[in-house]
């Protein structure tokens, strides 16, 4: 493809699609929150991980690198609300352009990447503890890991490489875009594509099977549970809740306005109101799923007593102690054994029971 750069100058046919003042005035101040938000508390989770709690877990692992992932996302923001604030006039140059819209993707492939190999670490932990020790190492972890910064990363570049400066005539603004030209679409709506199903879809069927699958077996398991730990199993349930339900907010509207875009990418969707619709749509939507690197460290990390309690010991400046460092785990990982022995405990019960039948 041609690599488009500073200086192309682009018509475009509505040429005040998705201009409004609501949007230059908000739009800067979410990304503003975002970035604040994020900064502080993928932070505390890198912090409080490296200082307290120690890469000894998979969890561990798959958590700092999410941590790491969104912390480099959320540097991005303030470029992109100044992008906003100023009315779509980029001037921070065409490498930056391309940097900082490679860096959104990258970030959209490698933290939902990293929350699926977290969910399906969840439910190896949960369900087939005995079973998954052998392969829930943190060699195996740190190998999946570098997997999906490769990956990411590879699915990004065409993002970065498409991306260019451009001088809109009819409005005189230098916009950070891609050129939807017609020789190119074909290969423009296969990379929305790709975002579409490697990026959502299949992440999505991946997570939420997995918390169906813990859920089940954490169910299946409460009449074989202590009283005394039913509340802990709920809070489980709760917690595995939260983090399906944030993830499916936090994506699909982006996701149903960027299926629109890819609409009026092959023309067809042409209409200038619809258009100015999704115009005005996608920078919202942009920032809920933005949103997402904030509450991150919230879900998977701010949860577990542990994680708490460093937290606290962080912001006391508290010295390193053997007896401190805790393990990161989550309600989860505290019954994923009671959980599991109570399964093995009825299958082994219906086992004999077919045993004794037999020799009599």
């Amino acid at each position: 493809m041609e690599n488009l750069t500073s200086g192309t100058s682009v018509l475009l046919h509505c040429n005040t699609s998705g201009r409004h003042t609501i949007i230059f005035t908000l739009i800067p101040v979410v990304y503003g929150c975002n970035f604040v938000l994020g900064i502080v508390g993928n932070s505390m989770v890198v912090a409080i991980i490296y200082c307290y709690m120690k890469l000894k877990t998979v969890a561990n692992v798959f958590v700092l690198n999410l941590a790491v992932s969104d912390l480099t996302f959320v540097l991005t923001l303030p470029m992109w609300a100044t992008f906003t604030a100023t009315g779509y006039h980029w001037p921070f140059g065409s490498f930056l352009c391309k940097a900082s819209a490679g860096l959104v993707i990258f970030n959209l492939y490698t933290s939902i990447f990293f929350l699926t190999a977290l969910s399906i670490d969840r439910y190896l932990a949960i369900v087939h503890p005995m079973r998954s020790r052998r392969r829930r190492t943190l060699l195996y972890a740190r190998l999946t890991c570098v997997l999906i910064w490769i990956f990411a990363f590879v699915l990004s570049v065409p993002t970065a490489y498409t991306r260019g400066v451009f001088q809109i005539e009819n409005s005189n603004d230098t916009v950070c875009g891609i050129w939807h030209r017609s020789e190119h679409i074909g290969l423009l709506v296969s990379l929305n594509m790709l975002k579409s199903v490697l990026g959502f879809l299949v992440p999505f069927v991946v997570i939420i099977t997995c918390y169906c699958l813990i859920g089940r077996a954490l169910l299946g398991a409460r009449s074989r549970i202590q009283r005394s730990t039913r509340s802990r199993d709920d809070e489980v349930l709760h917690m595995l809740a939260a983090a399906v339900l944030a993830f499916f907010v936090c994506w699909v509207p982006h996701q149903v306005f960027h299926f629109m875009d890819m609409l009026a990418m092959l023309g067809v969707v042409e209409n200038c109101r619809v258009l100015d619709i999704i115009d005005t749509a996608m920078p919202f939507t942009i920032c809920i799923s933005f949103f997402n690197s904030c509450i991150n460290p919230l879900l998977y990390g701010f949860v577990g007593n542990n994680f708490r309690r460093n937290l606290l010991r962080l912001l006391r400046c508290a010295p390193d102690s053997r007896a401190g460092h805790a393990i990161l785990s989550s309600k989860m990982s505290a019954l994923s054994y009671r959980a599991s022995e109570a399964l093995r405990l009825n299958s082994s019960k219906k086992a004999s029971a077919r045993q004794t039948s037999n020799e009599k």
